[in-house]
């Protein structure tokens, strides 16, 4: 298989990404998922990625669609990258094992689906809130913990993001 072959080998439907999870649980192994845009990657995305990797076996990476990045009225001019980009750009680290695209406003669905050993954000959320309308509450955080799984936030490269850069480069 060439290197081009195992980055898009890395991109998956849910339906394949839950198949494989399965396996990689029937084998005891630990699935670590974090979400995001990566809109523009940056240090800070890859010091948090890195981080999310060590806290398990395999690090699954779900990124929001076109439309939910729109949704999330984080800027007119966003997502500056396509879904398809953003999605190969993560498929191509090394800490990542699977990358999934999804099109809802947030992951919870598909946390729920694939159910990973380990839910992981920024630590601008708050791993131990329970209270879903909390805005530091981490989406999916309370059906991980009920399956007996962990919530843990890593934390963030001072001085990286996305909207730093825009306004950079503006």
């Amino acid at each position: 298989m060439t290197k081009w072959e195992q980055i898009k080998h890395k991109l998956v439907s849910q339906a394949e990404a839950k198949t494989i999870i399965s396996s990689w649980r029937n084998d005891d192994k630990k699935v670590v998922f974090t979400n995001g845009c990566f809109d523009i990657l940056h240090r800070g995305h890859i010091t948090y990625l890195a981080k999310a990797a060590s806290l398990g076996k395999y690090l699954v990476v779900a990124v929001n669609s076109d439309d939910s990045v729109r949704r999330l009225n984080k800027a007119p001019e966003r997502p500056v990258n396509d879904e398809e980009s953003r999605a190969l750009i993560i498929a191509s680290l090394q800490v990542v094992d699977l990358v999934v695209v999804f099109d809802n406003d947030t992951p919870k669905e598909l946390i729920n689906f694939i159910q990973p050993s380990v839910l992981v954000k920024g630590a601008d959320y708050n791993a131990d809130s329970t209270d879903e309308s909390d805005p530091k509450y981490i989406v999916g955080a309370n059906e991980i913990k009920a399956l007996g799984g962990k919530v843990a936030t890593i934390s963030l490269e001072e001085g990286f993001s996305t909207t730093g850069i825009i306004a950079k480069l503006k």
